[in-house]
């Protein structure tokens, strides 16, 4: 951490250098002495870490100097030291803004000393945040957390920037699996609200009793259980961004109560009239088609057009062509190294069978896949055999892609043998197809 710099404002000669002598002990601390509050105020532009200010200077009150320190950073911490012990004083200091209040006395250096330390300890803290959320805005470059190059992906690259550069509301649409929620941080941590939170709501996954405490806070015994009072998701989220995430499967009820909250930027913990104003970045997320939902009676189309925003729609991995093994190239690189497994490849027919199988299960069912491969693999290659399709999907899902008959036929057919343990018989019988069709494509490879 850089050295911290402190302004001592102290008419008193000899006090002021008994100050600048005892904070100047500590090497990490620059100190500079101004004898009224005009000079210290026409050196703010040096940016000083910690001001330490006399109540009582020749020229300006000390309510002058604080306020206008305060005018131009607010940030920066003023201890005020005076010779009188006068609580109303002190207080009302407090409350314009001062970090601290100190009355001299013979402990005074002591008390400036531990009032420096403790502001130093939270600066540092704040500046490994910072540093640390720029980690994770470098983390969050669009190419960093989704790969691939594909025409598809390269059009929801540019919509992620022209998001990133407003605060319009997203809405992201896409199959389960697409990395809906990784574009989300993506578009925050590279927009200038990188800084603020950043909070996630699974709209799906609280019950609909408690949807509302959850998103807007409650008050100590609002109803039954609630012990004390609790602070939303969207006060959490203030002069940041909230994400809610599978949107079409809130209740009419509550889309009401959104719809206030997104029109008038403000809301009401349960069982309080008070009320919040609220900054917040919203982007929404879902699996479903709104617009339909909307044609359902399932959701409120004011609402729908309030959160619409700039649409963002995910592409299947199916339709993403060699973006496939891009993926899968990235996915067995990174989990080798997790397990210190050394260098693995792929082989071209494990290749060939990446890029036939249709993913239902998207991205996250690919990363699966892959991350059993690496296992299975041996002498640093995934080959065809090692690559195994679990989906939980229906059979519909063996139509997802465009193929021949014969094709469909095949999938088919070696779908049930997996799913009767490769018993012929059952699966002529099941599908109504001779067996020595089945004995036929078995024998020459087909399945």
């Amino acid at each position: 951490m850089k050295n911290i710099k402190i302004f001592v404002v102290e008419d008193d000669p000899m006090y002021s250098k008994i100050l600048q002598y005892h904070l100047s002990q500590n090497p990490d601390y620059d100190v500079f002495v101004f004898n009224n509050g005009k000079s210290c105020l026409e050196k703010l532009y040096e940016k000083p870490d910690i001001v330490t200010l006399d109540y009582s200077l020749p020229d300006l009150s000390g309510f002058e100097v604080l306020s206008k320190i305060q005018e131009f950073n607010p940030e920066i911490p003023v201890i005020i030291i005076s010779g009188q012990e006068d609580v109303t004083t002190a207080v009302n200091l407090l409350k314009e803004g001062a970090y601290d209040y100190i009355t001299k006395d013979e402990n005074t250096k002591d008390r400036i000393w531990n009032s420096i330390k403790n502001i130093r300890e939270k600066l540092s803290l704040k500046e490994e945040i910072s540093e640390l959320r720029e980690e994770i805005g470098r983390k969050y470059e669009f190419n960093k957390i989704i790969k691939g190059n594909s025409p598809a992906l390269k059009h929801v690259f540019n919509l992620m920037e022209k998001a990133a550069k407003t605060n319009i509301t997203v809405s992201i649409t896409g199959e389960t699996g697409t990395g809906k929620e990784l574009v989300a941080k993506a578009i925050h941590y590279n927009s200038r609200f990188k800084n603020k939170p950043f909070v996630t709501v699974n709209v799906s996954a609280i019950p609909k009793e408690l949807i509302e405490s959850e998103m807007f806070g409650h008050e100590k015994g609002a109803f039954t259980g609630a012990h004390e009072r609790r602070i939303g998701k969207f006060e959490e989220a203030h002069k940041g961004t909230i994400f809610l995430d599978e949107i079409g499967e809130m209740d009419m009820s509550m889309q009401t109560k959104l719809l206030r909250v997104l029109q008038e930027k403000e809301l009401t913990r349960v069982g309080s009239n008070k009320v919040i104003k609220i900054e917040t970045r919203v982007i929404v997320a879902t699996h479903k088609n709104l617009l339909q939902e909307v044609k359902n009676g399932n959701f409120r189309e004011d609402l729908y057009y309030r959160l619409l925003g700039l649409p963002i729609e995910l592409p299947p991995l199916r339709d993403r062509g060699n973006d496939i093994l891009i993926l899968a190239k990235h996915f067995v690189e990174e989990f080798a190294k997790e397990n210190e497994m050394g260098e693995v490849s792929i082989t071209n027919e494990a290749q060939e069978k990446l890029l036939k199988y249709p993913y239902p299960g998207n991205v996250r069912e690919l990363r699966a896949v892959i991350e059993l491969a690496t296992v299975m693999s041996n002498n640093g290659q995934i080959t065809a055999d090692d690559i195994n399709f679990y989906s939980t999907s229906s059979m519909n899902d063996l139509l997802l892609e465009e193929t021949t008959l014969k094709e469909y036929e095949r999938r088919i057919i070696k779908n049930f043998l997996k799913k009767y343990n490769n018993d012929i018989l059952l699966v002529a019988k099941k599908l109504d197809v001779g067996k020595s069709t089945i004995y036929r494509m078995k024998k020459n490879g087909e399945i």
